[in-house]
């Protein structure tokens, strides 16, 4: 079987000195390499045309973590805790998300990704939990825990394509995000909650694969459901 192509979004930062760069974290490019893959980052700033052609090369779409989508993207209004915007990363991502099923092109959303691709397909987000979902438990443990921090249970919809690929119908995740799911995209199915309720997984049935998670796998690998995402993410890409 070849090696699958996957492309992989990145975000714009401001450098010590000064000037504009493209980041990801390694945990990606590590997940994606563990699992047979060759990643490619895909650069912001490029124009439809451009992201097309770069597509039509790609066997995947992998949407990663990073700032929040902007509100008026959603017909929201703008919060107090709502930070690193990018309406650039914005509009690219949008625009990846609807050519990538135009092609049918597998897609994997991570945290970002899949608020992202929620808000693409027509779905709205609380701009942050804590201050909108009363009882909402803690989301957002960047702060205070390493990244592999397991800071919740999540449960899995029974026959989802999320329950076949991890192999479990319930398992510890980490926790990275203050944003979530408000009103889910028409074109999605719910496949995981937190203890609160909060959507934690998304899929697109009768998509060859269209999954995306609120925590943040590529940071878990030495944990077999976590690795089995990438798996089934990568094997369906390679043989699209």
């Amino acid at each position: 079987m070849k090696s699958a192509w996957i492309g992989v979004t990145t975000s714009r930062y401001s450098s010590q000195a000064g000037y504009p760069v493209f980041t990801l974290a390694e945990a990606y490019v590590s997940a994606l390499k563990g699992a047979g893959a060759i990643p490619v980052m895909i650069p912001l700033g490029l124009p439809e045309e451009g992201l097309d052609e770069l597509l039509s090369r790609l066997d995947g779409v992998l949407f990663s973590g990073g700032g929040d989508v902007h509100p008026e993207r959603y017909g929201s209004a703008p919060h107090p805790r709502v930070d690193f915007v990018d309406e650039d990363r914005d509009r690219v991502e949008a625009l990846l998300v609807n050519h990538a099923l135009k092609q049918g092109l597998p897609i994997f959303g991570i945290c970002r990704g899949m608020q992202l691709i929620n808000v693409a397909l027509g779905g709205t987000l609380y701009e942050d939990l804590g201050d909108q979902l009363p009882g909402s438990i803690q989301h957002d443990h960047a702060e205070e825990h390493q990244r592999d921090y397991l800071a919740h249970t999540v449960q899995v919809e029974q026959g989802s394509l999320l329950a076949e690929v991890l192999g479990c119908s319930s398992l510890q995740v980490n926790s990275l995000h203050h944003q979530g799911v408000r009103r889910l995209a028409a074109s999605l199915q719910p496949s995981a909650f937190a203890p609160d309720g909060v959507v934690e997984g998304v899929e697109l049935p009768g998509y060859p694969f269209g999954l995306a998670v609120q925590w943040h796998p590529e940071w878990l690998q030495m944990h077999r459901p976590m690795r089995r995402l990438f798996l089934a993410f990568v094997a369906a890409a390679a043989r699209s």
